[in-house]
């Protein structure tokens, strides 16, 4: 079993309950970090940050390790419960951070409205769920209770100053380019956004590899199809971009 350091002391204690339940999870899998990367798509990295506190994973990384670490008939209520505890625990995260990015990353599209409708009872009684599976009723639903919490939609990144990217391919001394950017040995990781960010997204959809859309910001889904394209081209797999990524996408 591993040794966990202390999680950071300014965490919510509902977010402090959701990792240490990430954490049981993963410890009573008996899977190393490499191994729960490559049985959930999530890289290493992803999960030490998640598992430390630094970052909260986004729900599709919670269904993946609930995948890959709950057994038994129970799974599915099991799964269920976890999420009805990430989804308190997303609430507090964005709540002490309401100017901060949250760990999904995405756009805000238009399919993420009626999240928006969903009546707070219907969020009560998912609180109340998932404190009575992990004996954190009390914390969630005195959360729940004294105030209002913040729809599934709140979450999502605010950008004060949307930028729009296209891709735009050209092809210069046996290069591609999509017109974001020209660097070819920039480093970019998880949690990272930019012009350069854009340019890998088209790069990879241009190589038939899919970052979830191109909104120049680094999240699971590009980091998914960066870990596809590194196992394509026989590179390191580990979800981070540097000059061998470049220069396989560019090729």
């Amino acid at each position: 079993m591993a040794r966990w350091k202390e999680l950071p002391g300014e965490l919510d204690p509902v977010v402090v309950e959701f990792v240490g339940q990430l954490r049981r999870l993963k410890d009573g899998s008996g899977l190393s970090l490499t191994r729960l990367a490559a049985r959930t798509g999530y890289s290493a990295s992803s999960w030490e940050r998640y598992l430390s506190g630094r970052l909260l994973p986004p729900a599709a990384a919670v269904e993946a390790l609930a995948a890959a670490t709950v057994g038994g008939t129970g799974a599915d209520l099991d799964t269920a419960r976890l999420l009805a505890l990430h989804e308190a625990a997303a609430d507090a995260w964005q709540r002490d951070r309401p100017s901060g990015r949250t760990p999904d990353h995405e756009p805000p599209p238009v399919a993420v409205a009626p999240a928006a409708v969903r009546r707070p009872v219907t969020r009560l009684r998912l609180y109340l769920t998932a404190g009575a599976a992990f004996a954190a009723g009390a914390v969630i639903a005195g959360v729940a209770v004294g105030s209002e919490m913040p729809t599934g939609s709140a979450r999502t990144a605010v950008v004060a100053h949307p930028v729009t990217y296209a891709c735009t391919y050209v092809r210069k001394a046996g290069a591609w380019y999509a017109g974001n950017s020209a660097t070819s040995n920039d480093a970019l990781e998880v949690d990272m956004s930019g012009p350069e960010v854009a340019e890998l997204q088209c790069l990879l959809q241009r190589a038939g590899i899919s970052p979830g859309g191109v909104d120049g910001n680094f999240g699971p889904l590009t980091e998914s199809a960066v870990i596809t394209a590194q196992k394509r081209y026989h590179l390191d797999v580990d979800g981070r971009v540097g000059p061998h990524t470049w220069a396989a996408l560019r090729g």
